[in-house]
């Protein structure tokens, strides 16, 4: 589904404008508004790689390390994996303390740690149109293997990653180990949790969204309370041109902690809204206050700095204010991974968001969470598959969740439950496709949450027909507490919720043939580095038969 204010007319403007055409080319914009996307355009307007200033641009030769933000690999398939590095001197300044121009960097991937037996090694060419980084894809891997990897620019040689392929299609896997990670604010607190997932044994990291936040970051870095100099000024303003998105991720990239979890294990990732804006509906701002021409803007902005920043493959590259993130990946025959965008697509919420009284229009069956071309694809992928788990990766609760155990109890506009229509279409789907073994992996609500997925949500012993587990931030929301303060509210209110706490950390899912065993770890503090890791509790769902127990 198109929205009305993401029209093909305001879709190639914003095109023209990121990839460097100009504003000139936009009859759309009203008069009064040309001195605005001007402005804008100039923010983030770039030639692409290859255009006669990239090319002629001589090479930087680095004095200091320009491996200031780490490395990562993404998206393993069971003969490729993407690399991924972003060249900066000077990460929290424009540029990266970058010139324009490109650099060669040198590559190799290896079969072990120390680099003695290389697998594959080659050249690849950073562009300044991209912000320095680097989207290597590495074919002719073996499957289900583990690898390591670095890249060399001039004398200085990156920190070295880990990544491992997929299994073969076909392959009959026993097992597959995973994390799911969401929502780390900066501002809030330390990312503690992300070394001690560094130190998991995972096949992939599942990163569910709200990477980074558009808000400010003051001085002292919010709650890290930094001494001395402390951050520049530049990152005490919203995130809303090319620069500004560019400049939070080298922020957010040059934490140890981080850097240490991507390269520890690949990502796969997608975006909920802090990426661009909190709580944006496809081609409209929150509340609406922005006209459409202008938030298309600001999106593309911000989908070509997520692109630059992660380690996605070239049919992930946006396109202006467009980007495909939707994809699919699998595990052998055990665990399809169905990675949905419920953002870009989706229908805007009613009743002016948040936690509202449901009303008549919730039903409408033309509302939409995902679009219907992403619908099919979900819906056709579940048909097709031969996996005994398929699992949803996505953003915002998918299973219903009343505030109060009242009959006018309020539901999330910005949740499923906001899109009740389009999620009995995914639930319908999954059933007549014979998925039995449905397992939501959800971000977003900066809490840990187990659910059942019902048939009927008021008949508790109505068919169970998944399991979500909805994973809490890493840092998003600061401490937290073991019993958030609607805990006993919210769990009446929702009997398929089987856990509900409120600290911060991350999930690891065990995926097997009989059995999935989810574990929520845990951190007592994100206002003080170093805490230890625990877990607070552990469920499992036996294949064939939905439904979690507390281990």
């Amino acid at each position: 589904m198109t929205p009305a204010t993401h029209t093909p007319e305001l879709r190639a403007a914003a095109r023209r404008i990121t990839e460097g055409w100009g504003v000139r080319t936009a009859p759309y914009l009203p008069r009064r508004r040309l001195v605005t996307a001007a402005v804008a355009a100039l923010a983030f307007a770039t030639d692409l790689p290859g255009t006669a200033p990239d090319a002629a641009a001589e090479a930087p030769k680095f004095t200091v390390n320009p491996f200031t933000l780490g490395v990562a690999s993404g998206d393993p398939k069971p003969d490729s994996v993407l690399l991924w590095t972003r060249l900066a001197t000077r990460p929290y300044e424009p540029g990266g303390g970058l010139p324009k121009g490109r650099v060669t960097l040198q590559w190799e991937i290896a079969h072990d740690a120390r680099f003695g037996r290389v697998a594959r090694r080659g050249e690849v060419t950073a562009h300044s149109e991209l912000d320095h980084s680097v989207h290597l894809e590495v074919k002719g891997l073996d499957n289900d293997r583990v690898y390591h990897y670095r890249f060399r620019a001039g004398d200085w040689i990156s920190p070295a990653g880990r990544t491992r392929t997929a299994p073969a299609r076909t392959a009959r896997v026993t097992e597959v180990r995973l994390a799911a990670v969401s929502c780390q604010a900066y501002h809030e607190g330390y990312f503690t949790a992300y070394r001690h997932l560094a130190d998991e044994d995972l096949h992939l990291v599942l990163h569910l969204g709200d990477y980074l936040y558009e808000h400010r970051v003051n001085k002292t870095g919010g709650a890290r309370a930094y001494t001395g100099r402390g951050l520049p000024a530049l990152f005490d303003r919203e995130t809303r041109t090319l620069e500004d998105y560019r400049l939070r991720y080298a922020l957010y990239r040059s934490d140890a902690d981080l850097q240490a979890a991507h390269a520890a294990h690949p990502f796969v990732l997608t975006w909920d809204d802090h990426e661009t804006e909190n709580n944006y509906a496809a081609g409209r701002a929150e509340g609406g206050g922005v006209p459409p021409e202008e938030f298309l803007l600001r999106r593309a902005a911000a989908y070509r700095a997520y692109w630059e920043n992660q380690p996605l493959r070239l049919p992930q590259k946006p396109k202006g204010p467009d980007m495909r993130l939707y994809r699919r990946l699998h595990y052998g025959r055990l665990a399809q991974f169905d990675v949905l965008d419920t953002r870009q697509y989706r229908s805007d919420q009613l009743y002016g968001d948040g936690w509202q009284l449901p009303g008549p229009e919730l039903d409408d069956p033309a509302r939409t969470m995902t679009g219907a071309e992403q619908e099919r694809w979900l819906l056709d992928g579940w048909q097709n598959s031969a996996a005994t788990w398929n699992v949803l990766a996505q953003q915002v609760t998918f299973a219903r969740r009343r505030d109060a155990p009242a009959a006018d109890a309020r539901l999330d506009m910005d949740s499923w439950d906001g899109y009740p229509a389009a999620r009995r279409r995914l639930l319908a789907g999954a059933a007549t496709a014979g998925v039995d073994n449905l397992m939501v992996l959800t971000g977003d609500v900066h809490v840990a949450y187990a659910f059942d997925l019902k048939a009927d949500w008021d008949d508790p012993a109505s068919r169970t027909l998944g399991t979500e587990i909805a994973t809490t931030s890493i840092s998003s929301g600061g401490d937290g507490s073991d019993r958030p303060a609607r805990h006993d509210r919210i769990t009446r209110a929702n009997p398929h919720l089987r856990f509900f706490h409120g600290r911060r950390g991350y999930t690891t899912v065990t995926l097997g043939e009989r059995r999935a065993r989810a574990d929520f770890k845990t951190v007592a503090t994100v206002t003080e580095p170093g805490a230890p890791l625990t877990t607070a509790a552990s469920f499992v769902t036996e294949a064939g038969a939905p439904g979690l127990r507390p281990v």
